[in-house]
């Protein structure tokens, strides 16, 4: 795997071993942040089920001032440290050793992140459903005004079109993956 674009283009990184965790492809995140491209610069990032860290170690390299790494599994953890050490990779960045479900409970921790993005493992389902409706719900006080989350899923998994007060915007499909964009709904006043 390597870095696409920004200051580590084409720097490579490494991927945690055997199937648990299913890195998103070099082609996938090349699409996901071309669409992206305009809000990175400054950026707060959200990298929800991180895995080796390649999404956003990619927000990094294009810009993004702040991202913060949600992963549990001790493997990928040590995978992702390793690749922000050997990119020197030392600042603009927090790990959260922690499963999604339990940090997103602690909404309020952190607040205003412009960008998140979550692609739990494929078998994980559930987690979708789980993340995206906390996200759309208690934990929107995560999201900065304006702010974009993305679901990257199979192309056959079906999500819903609304979360909470998230909407779907946007379906990317590439060969069997797809991305998710979702925005919040804005209020509408009632007479």
């Amino acid at each position: 795997m390597r870095i696409i674009a920004g200051s580590l283009r084409r720097r490579t990184i490494e991927a945690p071993a055997g199937l648990a965790t299913r890195p998103t492809s070099d082609r996938l995140r090349e699409t996901l942040f071309n669409v992206l491209a305009h809000r990175m610069k400054d950026a707060t990032f959200l990298d929800l089920y991180a895995g080796s860290g390649a999404v956003g170690i990619e927000a990094l390299s294009r810009g993004a001032a702040q991202v913060t790494f949600v992963e549990r599994v001790p493997t990928a953890m040590k995978v992702m440290r390793g690749n922000l050490e050997k990119l020197g990779v030392r600042e603009g960045f927090r790990i959260e050793a922690s499963n999604v479900a339990a940090y997103l409970r602690r909404a309020g921790v952190e607040r205003g992140f412009d960008v998140v993005f979550l692609d739990p493992p494929y078998d994980a389902a559930d987690e979708y459903g789980m993340a995206l409706g906390l996200l759309g719900g208690a934990a929107m006080v995560l999201l900065a005004e304006g702010a974009v989350v993305i679901a990257e899923h199979r192309r056959k998994e079906t999500l819903n079109e609304e979360y909470g007060s998230l909407q779907r915007t946007r379906l990317l499909l590439q060969g069997d993956a797809a991305l998710s964009f979702y925005r919040v709904i804005e209020a509408t006043a009632t007479e």
